[in-house]
Order: C-alpha cells, then sequence, then structure tokens
C-alpha cells in the first residue's frame, strides 16, 4: 500500500521516536532505580502471581470497588486498546505488503469483527471520559485548599487528559475512518457492520479520494502511535506499563505488617524503589483521595496529590535526578508536615488503590524521620510518647493499675504469668485503663466466665502493644514494646490469645513477625461465634433491635474480619442495616495512626462524626462496635456531633451479654433513654 518514499519515511521516523522514547524510559528507569532496595523482590511464586494480576486486570476487580459505570467505560478502552496491539500489527504488516484482512473468512472475519465493536467502544469510553473530565468536572478531581500542589498541577493533569484523550481519539478514530474508506472502495463488509454502515458517508468520493484518504487514515493511526511514544514517559498513561508490574509485585504480606525502614525517609531517592513506581503506576484517579477520611473532612492530606507531586516532580527533574541528584525533603513539594501527621493509617488509600500505590507507606516513612530530625509539631502527641515509653501505656498510669479494671467482677481472673490457660487475653490499653471500655471489659469477661472459657490476663507484665507507635513513626519505642510482650507471652503457657482491640490484633498477628514470632491470635467476636457453634453460649432472649455496625480498619480492612461480627449480630437477633461504606470498604473512626493522641483543629468535622452523621441518616437506633478506640472515639462524636438522643454506641459484648442472659452494668445497659436528650 505504502510507496517506496513512504516506507523510508516511516522508518526513518519509527527510529526517531523511538530512540527518543528509549532516553525517556531509560531515565524512567534510573529514577525509579534510585530508591532503596536495589530493585530486589521475591520471585517466589511468580507465575501465580503474574496469573493473579492478569486476572484481576482483566475482571476490573480493583477498579469495580467504586465508581463502577466509570470503570465499565474504562473497559470499552482497555479492552479495545489491548486489542489494538494486534490490529497495529496487521495495520503495519498492510502498510509495508499490501496485505489486508478485509472481505476474508474464517479467524480473519472474528478479528474483523472483534476490531468493529471495540473501536466503536474505545471511542464511546474516551468522548465519556472527556465530557466527565471537561464539562462535568466531578467534585472527586478536586483538592481541598489546604493540600499541597506543585505549580501548575491541575492545569498539568488536564492538560495531559486531553492529550492522551485526543491521541486515542485520533488513532482509533482515523483507523476506523480508514477502515470505512475501505469498504466504500471495496464494498460492504458484514464482518465489520459498524465502519459498513459509516461508509455510506464516503459511497460518493472518487476513487483516488478514497485512495488518498485510507493513506491518511493509515499515517494517522500508526503515525500517532510512533509520535505519542516520545511523551509517554512523561504522561499518566505510563501506567499501562508500570500498573501490571506494581500489582504482580503485589503490596506487603500480611497487609497489616509494616515493614522496617531503616531511618525513614525524607528524600525521594531515600524511599523504597518500589514507592518511587508508585508515582509512575498513578493514574491520577483520585481514588484514594475519595477514602482518606483526613480529606473528607477537609484536612490537607491527599494520598493522590502525594503521588501525583511525587510524578510531576520526577517529570521536572528526570534527567539529573535519573543522574543521580538529590531531590529536596518531600515536605517541601510533596506533602505538608500537617498533612504527614493527619494521616490515620487506616490504610483506605491503599485498599482502593487499582494499581498497587501504597501511599501511606510513604507518610509512615516520613513520620520516621520526622521524629529522629525531632519534628513533633503535636504537644499531645509528645506528652503519650513519654508515657508509653516510661509507664508501658498511653494513659501514663503505674504498671501495676493495668489489671484493677477485673476489680468487682464475681469471680477472680487469673494472672497467665503465673498459671496455665487455655485462652490468654491481651487486653490492651483503651480497654484497660479507659472507664467507658473498662465496663465493656468486665462484660467480656462475664461472657467467657459464663461459657467456661479458662481465660487469663498478663496483668502488669503486658504493655500497649505498640501497633501505633510504629504508624506514628517510633520505631525504637515499638520495638522496646515489642520485645517486652514478646518476654511475656514467652513466659506464659496458653494455647490461644484473644483480644478486644483490632490494633493489638494486627500487632500481635502480623507485626510481631519481625522477631520471628507466629501466634495464634483472634478477635473476640471470631471467638464469641465459636463458642456459640459449640453450644458454649446460648441465646436466652433475641434481642430484635435494628443496628448499624461499624467495620474497625484493622479488623476489617488490615485483617479481613468482617463475617463473624455479622455473624453475632444475626446470632443474638439484631437487624442489620448496613453502612454504604463497609466491610473492607469501610470509613476509619480517625484513631488510628496514633490519631487518638492528636489534637484536631477547631472548627473541621472529625471523621468520626462523619461516620455517625451517616448511620444517623440510617434511622437506625444503635451503633455496635467491636473496638475499644471506636467506642471511645464514636460515644465522642454522637455528643459534638448534637446526636445525642438519636443514636447509642454500643460494643457488641454488651448484646452478647444480654441476650445469652447475663447482667450487665449499669453503664453497658444503653438504651435511647439512659443516652440522654439532646442539649
Amino acid at each position: 500500500m505504502l510507496t517506496i518514499p513512504e516506507r523510508v519515511l516511516f522508518i526513518l521516523f519509527t527510529g526517531a521516536c523511538l530512540a527518543s522514547a528509549g532516553v525517556g524510559f531509560w531515565r524512567v528507569f534510573g529514577a525509579i532505580r534510585r530508591g532503596q532496595g536495589g530493585l530486589s523482590f521475591s520471585w517466589g511464586r511468580l507465575p501465580q502471581r503474574v496469573l493473579a494480576t492478569v486476572i484481576q486486570v482483566l475482571l476490573h476487580r480493583t477498579l469495580l470497588r467504586t465508581r463502577r459505570i466509570v470503570a465499565l467505560f474504562h473497559a470499552f478502552i482497555f479492552f479495545a486498546f489491548s486489542f489494538y496491539f494486534l490490529v497495529n500489527l496487521f495495520d503495519l504488516l498492510e502498510g509495508f505488503t499490501g496485505f489486508s484482512t478485509l472481505h476474508k473468512g474464517g479467524l480473519w472475519a472474528t478479528y474483523n469483527l472483534v476490531a468493529d465493536l471495540l473501536s466503536v467502544l474505545a471511542l464511546i469510553g474516551m468522548v465519556y471520559f472527556l465530557v466527565r473530565r471537561f464539562v462535568f468536572h466531578p467534585a472527586s478531581f478536586a483538592f481541598n485548599p489546604e493540600v499541597m500542589l506543585l505549580p501548575g498541577v491541575e492545569q498539568g493533569i488536564r492538560r495531559d487528559s486531553a492529550i492522551v484523550g485526543g491521541f486515542i481519539l485520533l488513532h482509533v478514530g482515523a483507523r476506523w475512518t480508514g477502515q470505512a474508506m475501505k469498504i466504500a472502495l471495496e464494498g460492504p463488509d458484514p464482518w465489520q457492520p459498524l465502519a459498513s454502515s459509516a461508509s455510506v458517508l464516503f459511497s460518493d468520493l472518487p476513487e483516488g479520494a478514497l485512495v488518498w484518504g485510507i493513506h491518511l487514515t493509515w499515517w494517522l493511526a500508526l503515525g500517532l502511535i510512533l509520535l505519542f511514544l516520545p511523551y509517554f514517559p512523561y504522561s499518566k498513561h505510563i501506567h499501562l506499563l508500570f500498573a501490571p508490574i506494581n500489582l504482580t509485585l503485589g503490596l506487603p504480606e500480611p497487609p497489616g505488617q509494616i515493614t522496617q525502614a531503616g531511618n525513614g525517609a525524607a528524600r525521594l531517592e531515600e524511599l523504597p524503589w518500589r514507592r518511587i513506581l508508585d508515582a509512575y503506576a498513578c493514574i491520577m484517579c483520585n481514588r484514594c483521595q475519595d477514602a482518606c477520611p483526613a480529606h473528607t473532612v477537609g484536612k490537607s492530606l491527599s494520598p493522590a496529590a502525594l503521588e501525583i507531586n511525587k510524578r510531576i516532580y520526577l517529570n521536572a527533574h528526570l534527567r539529573e535526578f535519573s543522574r543521580g541528584a538529590s531531590s529536596p525533603p518531600m515536605w517541601e513539594y510533596a506533602i505538608s508536615k500537617e498533612a504527614i501527621w493527619a494521616c490515620t493509617t487506616c490504610s483506605g488509600c491503599v485498599h482502593i488503590c487499582p494499581v498497587g500505590n501504597a501511599p501511606m507507606l510513604d507518610i509512615v516513612n516520613l513520620r520516621r524521620r520526622l521524629l529522629e530530625e525531632g519534628e513533633i509539631s503535636d504537644p499531645n502527641l509528645q506528652d503519650v510518647l513519654v508515657k508509653l515509653g516510661k509507664y508501658g501505656n498511653s494513659f501514663g498510669k503505674p504498671e501495676r493499675q493495668r489489671g484493677q479494671w477485673v476489680k468487682g467482677l464475681p469471680f477472680p481472673v487469673k494472672d497467665a504469668r503465673r498459671e496455665s490457660v487455655g485462652v490468654l487475653w491481651f487486653v490492651g490499653d483503651f480497654a484497660s485503663f479507659d472507664p467507658r471500655v473498662q465496663e465493656i471489659s468486665r462484660t467480656v469477661a462475664r461472657i467467657l466466665h459464663h461459657a467456661g472459657v479458662d481465660f487469663g490476663i498478663l496483668y502488669d507484665g503486658e504493655r500497649n502493644s505498640g501497633n501505633d507507635i510504629r504508624r506514628v513513626g517510633e520505631e525504637g519505642l515499638f520495638e522496646i514494646l515489642a520485645e517486652h510482650n514478646i518476654r511475656a507471652l514467652d513466659q506464659a503457657s496458653y494455647q490461644l490469645i484473644l483480644t478486644t482491640d483490632p490494633h493489638t490484633l494486627n500487632a500481635l498477628r502480623n507485626e510481631y513477625r519481625q522477631f520471628g514470632r507466629e501466634y495464634s491470635v483472634v478477635h473476640y467476636t471470631e471467638f464469641l461465634v465459636r463458642l456459640f457453634q459449640e453450644g458454649r453460649l446460648s441465646i436466652q432472649k433475641p434481642l430484635g433491635r435494628r443496628v448499624t455496625y461499624h467495620d474497625p480498619c484493622y479488623l476489617a480492612r488490615y485483617n479481613r474480619v468482617t463475617d463473624a461480627p455479622r455473624r453475632l449480630l444475626a446470632i443474638v437477633g439484631a437487624e442489620l442495616v448496613e453502612m454504604p461504606r463497609n466491610r473492607e470498604n469501610t470509613f476509619c473512626c480517625g484513631a488510628g495512626g496514633g490519631r487518638i493522641w492528636m489534637s484536631e483543629e477547631p472548627g473541621k468535622e472529625r471523621p468520626s462524626e462523619n461516620r455517625i452523621r451517616e448511620a444517623v441518616a440510617l434511622g437506625v437506633e444503635y451503633f455496635i462496635v467491636a473496638c475499644p478506640k471506636d467506642y471511645a472515639m464514636f460515644t465522642d462524636a454522637v455528643k459534638t456531633s448534637g446526636n445525642e438522643g438519636r443514636i447509642v454506641v454500643e460494643d457488641i459484648a454488651g448484646l452478647v451479654a444480654e441476650a445469652v442472659g447475663i447482667p450487665v452494668e449499669v453503664a453497658q445497659q444503653t438504651s435511647l433513654t439512659s443516652a440522654g436528650s439532646p442539649s
């Protein structure tokens, strides 16, 4: 089809574009290689991981977690572009040999039909995305005013979207139009019904004009690919290359474990190389921002902005950075210090990301460096860290008082340090010291005693598990607390560890693995379900309440325990009305990552208040929790949000105790009357 001069020109053009793109890709590789870890990764189970990634991508599993209509139109473009690798190959062959798939049967007929349908779907999908971004301006594309953004970021994203969108429209549109012109020249092809329908637009053109048009559309379709290649390393379209790599490499396993990162990080090159790769895998969809509780309530944190700023900085300094130049501290251009401390480490951004990014891990690394440099802006946090170092608990209480909550129980609670127990209950700070939660702890103890469970606690041998201390960035203190707890656990004799605190569960189950410990530890909702199944607990009075349930981040998202609490609610006879954000897509209470110890910005809504408003809108009377920190956060939020008398926060243990006929302390007996009247 092509003339000899056209072939020579195409080959020269191809060489120039590939050379220019090669330089860009080599610099991108050099930038990623600057990260810590030496591009090392585990080769174990690589075929299985590749297969899992292929299935995940083809089924759009991560995209379909939210924005399902958007995911559908993305699928149009994705499958079309995937098939277009084959289409472009055959079009190139046609240009140089004259081979054509038109009017051919067999597999060629199927090929033409698929290409025809996918071409139109890609055009529809791209028009949808361009109209969505440039006409409707979704709120999810906007950032809070306090979010740190490099100059020109928002305009740059729109410009890049326009370039990429225009490229896809012109590339696919030119190829499909060329097919319609061929059909107008050679006759209808039943295996290209859509292009055949469009061919009537060109049926009156003379043969010479059609031949010229076919040449023009061929050059547009394939020439645009070559012209786009040098821009590709600098566009968000590069996620086509790095997103599958990121997904195949996978997130840290188990999800609740944060790998030790030495001295933390301040500069881009001090991050692990996987976190630099995140910037190139990012598709700038802002799904992580939608899931972020801090951004939702108007704070300066946006995990999306963090990745986008990293990417924009790399684009602007790629040549020198890839050759060894150092970046400024990231809090000067990627994320403000205020935003670093706003993170609740709920992992919502990690869970929702369709390309496997983990901006939360950047934040933990940055916190470590800030603490090493003595920068703690919040005096409350500084005070708590001192208390944890001195007393082993965040309340600053003497160690001997840790087990005082058992006083008043009509039975003794064993000291697991001195006698063997079947179940060792690792209680945690809030369940031990907070007066509100102490009553819940006594309720749990009564249930265990009622079921005949042989259990005990460590009393003053227990320390804070260190889960949130690690996420604050105090790695040294985390190790001190963990090592103390490990010694206490090693000296005790037990078969199973029980905890009511998901944060503690995560530390014992996941974080202590780095010390060579594999503990059999369960959340109390899992254990209570087991007691009902074994017949050691039985229902005396079904409750019949309409309730909603809040999934704790460290239970549902980090440790994937979502069924047990719901089974408990069904067992006790409660009618569950699900929150819109539930299970692994839950919304954070705002306590994690040390935020429960930090002061809140005046005038800003708290994540816990946002969540209570969501629950009140369901029209239920009871808000059920399964975490001591949740109980503390949400009981406060009911008051501060002005919803006293409208909804009552109750721990799930209270429902179980009432349903099995165990007397519960007055303060744990929750009702709309005892909740008080609206002020």
